[in-house]
């Protein structure tokens, strides 16, 4: 019954790290580093039929090249649609529509732009670590109330919340690697 409810208190901690780690990587995803990434687009909703709806349920988005994005609706009466939601949304680039297709060229970064990326980048992975810390927070209170219900002894509350400082640690250093590649990724030109 004791490891139960411990053993409860980890799955929940590691699945908790996990998302904090994936949200992260979907956020930087989201941000336009120079080069065409379909990612940037994930977030957009387009009024289509008379209600909002992801861009990539209405057609094909592909890269181009190093710079380009085409935009494919499956049906051609979207176009106007999607380009006005992408104007509307401020991912800073202006559609180009061809009666077929959408293309959108991406812009080389200028360096205040980039180091205004990194900033935002930095922003993110403190968020991130802090959500982390909260994670370990209600980590430690779980162990903390099997100890003081009598359901683990000394050792094994001493032994959980070393496991539990060693999972944040983990979770801390992976996400300062991810800050660390996504910073790099917006340096490089």
């Amino acid at each position: 019954m004791e490891n139960e409810k411990l053993e409860e208190i980890f799955l929940t901690l590691d699945d908790k790290l996990e998302k904090v780690q994936s949200v992260l990587q979907e956020n930087y995803a989201a941000i336009r580093a120079g080069r065409a990434n379909p990612h940037v687009l994930d977030r957009l909703q387009v009024e289509a039929y008379g209600m909002m709806s992801p861009l990539k349920q209405l057609g094909n988005v592909s890269v181009a090249d190093a710079r380009c994005l085409v935009i494919a609706p499956w049906d051609k009466s979207l176009l106007k649609s999607i380009e006005k939601a992408i104007q509307a949304s401020n991912i800073g680039i202006n559609p180009t529509n061809d009666g077929n297709v959408i293309r959108l060229v991406f812009p080389e970064l200028t360096e205040e732009r980039r180091k205004e990326l990194v900033k935002q980048v930095k922003k993110m992975g403190e968020d991130s670590k802090v959500a982390a810390r909260n994670v370990r927070r209600e980590a430690m209170e779980g162990v903390k109330k099997l100890k003081t219900g009598k359901e683990i002894s000394e050792d094994e509350a001493s032994n959980a919340e070393t496991d539990v400082e060693d999972a944040i640690s983990k979770c801390i250093t992976e996400i300062e690697k991810i800050v660390s590649g996504k910073e790099k990724e917006l340096l490089t030109i």
